[in-house]
């Protein structure tokens, strides 16, 4: 099953499930106004909406329209909870080495909390106050969970696993490093994020699935050139495993969203990367200092998973970096 939101007017949106090719969607309002909804409700709203997208793809649902991303909203365009991890070992071992620090082995997930109210539809244009402040993006994947009582292990919380999608968690990176000295955590350094137009069940990814993890190819592009082409399955802790770590001691409501952290390769210097800091970390351990500036107000980015056989999944997110203007 493939969902997304439509603009309507509203914070939320308006739900609509999307053909298996993408092309097309059709209104879900008799089922879930929205994927709020739908999410406090999955029991009995997913058999519904995959219903739906049947006699969609079966060319019987007589309202269906075609489907422009243009239009569309984040899948969740504002949700409960975001928790990010990092849960790429070779994307953490590098930054390590650059920073001339040994690895800390924690023997569990890295996670943090961001900012959940907003998320950035994937071709609205990211106002940003000032491109020095070390402007990056950072390809992703999430899952968004129904309603997860505290202490589930990670086999109970496969079973929460809503709907898998494409995120690109941007950072500035010149605001970070004062805010992890801190240890409080980050608030200037972790705007918005964006997402891919669609969500997607983890039955529709069929053999792309694989143990809680997304055997997906990100691709990345900046400015039209290819940036980072890396494979989402080497996850250190598979999201059912990340999930189980946050609820270790809470519950965590429907439409929390759930990120793995920047889609890293071991092979980085072959595939590429999917943050401007892996390739900066890169080129400090060959070259001895980073060559590759951050984003500038204009630049573009474009970030698309595909199957093994080239297939699109999620839809891109395309999106230009702009100065932020504050209302008169």
């Amino acid at each position: 099953m493939r969902l997304a939101t439509m603009r309507a007017g509203g914070r939320d949106g308006r739900l609509v499930v999307v053909s298996s090719d993408l092309s097309r969607c059709a209104g879900a309002a008799g089922i879930a106004p929205t994927l709020q909804d739908a999410l406090d409700n999955w029991a009995t709203a997913a058999p519904e909406l995959e219903a739906l997208q049947q006699r969609l793809d079966d060319g019987l649902c007589a309202d269906a329209a075609p489907f422009d991303p243009a239009h569309a909203m984040a899948p969740l365009p504002r949700a409960w909870q975001w928790l990010d991890a990092s849960a790429y070992p070779s994307h953490g071992e590098l930054m390590a080495k650059v920073l001339g620090i040994a690895p800390e082995l924690y023997g569990a997930p890295l996670m943090y909390q961001g900012l959940s109210d907003h998320f950035i539809g994937p071709t609205e244009n990211v106002p940003l106050p000032d491109e020095e402040h070390g402007v990056d993006f950072e390809g992703e994947f999430g899952v968004i969970t129904d309603a997860v009582p505290m202490g589930v292990s990670p086999q109970q919380a496969l079973r929460h696993i809503c709907l898998v999608v494409q995120i690109n968690d941007w950072s500035l990176r010149a605001l970070a490093g004062r805010e992890m000295k801190t240890g409080f955590g980050w608030i200037q350094a972790k705007p918005a994020c964006s997402m891919a137009p669609v969500a997607v069940t983890p039955k529709a990814l069929g053999p792309s699935w694989r143990e809680a993890r997304p055997d997906l190819d990100l691709l990345v592009d900046w400015n039209g050139v290819r940036f980072g082409r890396a494979n989402g399955s080497p996850m250190e802790f598979g999201f059912h495993e990340l999930i189980a770590h946050a609820a270790r001691t809470r519950s965590l409501p429907a439409g929390t969203v759930i990120g793995s952290g920047t889609v890293s390769n071991a092979n980085f210097r072959e595939v590429g990367s999917s943050c401007i800091a892996e390739r900066r970390g890169i080129e400090i351990v060959d070259q001895g200092e980073a060559k590759t500036g951050f984003m500038r107000f204009g630049d573009r980015v474009r970030m698309e998973a595909r199957t093994k056989d080239g297939a699109p999944v999620f839809g891109a997110i395309d999106q230009a970096v702009i100065p932020f203007r504050p209302q008169s």
